[in-house]
């Protein structure tokens, strides 16, 4: 079929195609191409390659047939808007400097073990010849930063030294262990255990060698590069988290307004958890003498006994989940993470289950009451079955609209929004878990506050009881999260080298909420008595993506 006569649907489709057949990252996401061994061509050649796709199926749109079919519009609208705010950070030089504590295209690199299968023989062949390749992706990724310091387009010490932390836990030096690669393998099949062995030794050796280059050579030349942005990487940035032009001086605004009546809200509930206590006091209590699980494997069966009795609790109530859908497993994230949990999405056929991660940095107890809520954001009803409802529907929808052409601030929005449910359902009636909860959205909240604040260099209101009127730095933050936010230090740590690494991100949770909330809410005065919420909510879950600028009509409409 030639491009004139293609559909948005099929050009999509045949993007999704083109992407997964030339970056092993996408395939293994995706589970295609199981046979594949390469590794992501992180090279300059390779980023350019990527925008050739991206440029040819606009040029594709462009020629597509007119149609006034409402679902091929929505997919083209997608699609255009989606592989424009990618093209943007290309042509800005970006992806010369790409370098953070959470996926960063180094992460790529071990994560796709993780996507694999592992069931037969040739299955870990397969990995070790992704291990033998390990090597020369990060040559590729080298040059990619290397060009960018010749261009004067560096990411900022800060994150040099965090991901060259990050890579001494991957290669189990700060241990003493053999490394993330050769635990990996350990369970490989007798006969091919020489060759993984050798391999996962020199994927070892390549990620150490990768991690002085970025402490001794890259810290140096980007000696003297700001942590923030500017106000124009900022937008742009933010562009392609959203799929919006966002007014973030409304957004920061708001923002404030929120914090102060989430701040009466915690401190109400304090006073339950512990008459009398601050909140940050309650919060001290509920983590020395609150409900806690010790050890690794304890906390993984309990986190997915919170996910199984969810689905349980919530299908053909609230929900209809069926099928693969039912299926998410808890796992332990391995050394070496960032230190948010996470979600990673099952393979379009469910081959292989949504999988949620907890990093435990090196603990062995861990209270619950954080964890609950933060369980229904990353599990259910929160990511998982937001995005294994999109595989089921990928069908009626495209392809593209239920994998590459996910936009953060929506599915990040669903999750906040998910942990909001629960408890107007009524879960998080106990106080401890409540006050994790509040303590989440607080997060978030913050996260709006201080991401666009350090970013733009904008001052503190005079009403914030803050620092009034100092402009926001990291120090700033950092103490500002301390304060309003029951985290212990190395995960406001990693917070901050997050927002600051990747601008633009993290205020997608927050304003992704308000904009589900407006939706509903709208759909609630449009339909009025007729309003039925487990009615709207499968069908908000199976409409695919759509960026801030699109979903809250598209909510209302459902």
């Amino acid at each position: 079929m030639t491009d004139h006569l293609k559909t948005p649907r099929r050009i999509a489709d045949d993007y999704v195609e083109q992407v997964a057949a030339a970056d092993p990252a996408t395939s293994a996401r995706l589970g295609l191409h199981l046979d594949d061994d390469r590794q992501p061509d992180l090279s300059p050649q390779g980023l350019e390659a990527a925008a050739e796709l991206a440029r040819a199926a606009l040029a594709a749109l462009d020629g597509a047939p007119v149609t006034a079919d409402p679902a091929e519009l929505a997919c083209a609208r997608l699609l255009r808007e989606r592989l424009a705010a990618g093209l943007a950070v290309q042509e800005a030089g970006d992806n010369f400097r790409q370098l953070y504590n959470t996926g960063a295209p180094v992460h790529q690199l071990r994560g796709i073990f993780t996507m694999m299968p592992t069931a037969t023989e040739e299955d870990w062949a397969v990995v070790a010849g992704r291990l033998r390749n390990l090597p020369g992706a990060l040559d590729g990724y080298r040059a990619t930063l290397t060009e960018g310091i010749a261009r004067g387009l560096l990411a900022a010490p800060r994150q040099a030294g965090v991901v060259a932390g990050q890579l001494t836990a991957w290669t189990g030096e700060d241990t003493g262990g053999a490394g993330w690669f050769a635990d990996f393998v350990a369970d490989g099949p007798e006969r091919l255990r020489p060759e993984l062995d050798h391999a996962a030794g020199r994927a070892t050796a390549a990620v150490g060698a990768f991690r002085d280059w970025l402490r001794d050579d890259y810290a140096c030349a980007a000696e003297g590069t700001p942590d923030g942005v500017g106000r124009e990487r900022y937008l742009r940035a933010a562009r392609y988290w959203t799929g919006a032009d966002l007014d973030v001086d409304e957004a920061y605004a708001w923002a404030w307004d929120e914090f102060h009546r989430m701040l009466a809200q915690m401190r109400a509930e304090a006073g339950r958890v512990l008459p009398g206590a601050t909140v940050l006091e309650a919060m001290g209590h509920l983590n020395g003498h609150g409900h806690a699980i010790k050890g690794e494997e304890g906390i993984r069966d309990w986190l997915q006994q919170v996910m199984d009795e969810a689905v349980d609790a919530l299908d053909g109530v609230h929900f209809d989940i069926s099928g693969p859908v039912r299926n998410v497993e808890s796992r332990i994230a391995p050394p070496g993470s960032a230190a948010a949990p996470y979600y990673a999405g099952p393979s379009l056929d469910f081959s292989r289950p949504g999988r949620t991660y907890l990093p435990t940095l090196g603990r062995e107890s861990f209270p619950t009451w954080q964890l609950v809520s933060t369980w229904y954001h990353e599990g259910v009803p929160g990511h998982h079955l937001q995005l294994a409802q999109w595989n089921v529907v990928a069908d009626r929808l495209s392809r593209y609209q239920v994998t590459l052409g996910k936009i953060s601030a929506n599915v990040e929005g669903w999750a906040l929004y998910a942990e909001r449910l629960m408890d107007e359902l009524g879960f998080l009636t106990d106080p401890a878990n409540r006050l994790g909860y509040l303590d989440k959205q607080m997060l978030r909240i913050i996260r709006v506050i201080i991401d666009i604040g350090m970013h733009l260099g904008l001052a503190i209101p005079a009403d914030s009881g803050f620092h009034p009127g100092e402009r926001w730095t990291p120090e700033l933050a950092t103490a500002f999260m301390a304060a309003y936010h029951g985290s212990p230090a190395k995960r406001r740590s990693s917070e901050i080298d997050r927002y600051l690494g990747r601008p633009g991100q993290a205020i997608g949770y927050k304003l992704g909420e308000r904009a589900w909330l407006q939706g509903r809410a709208a759909a609630e005065r449009r339909l009025g008595g007729a309003f039925d919420l487990k009615a709207w909510h499968m069908k908000a879950l199976s409409q695919g993506s759509f960026g801030l600028d699109d979903l809250v009509d598209n909510l209302a409409a459902l």
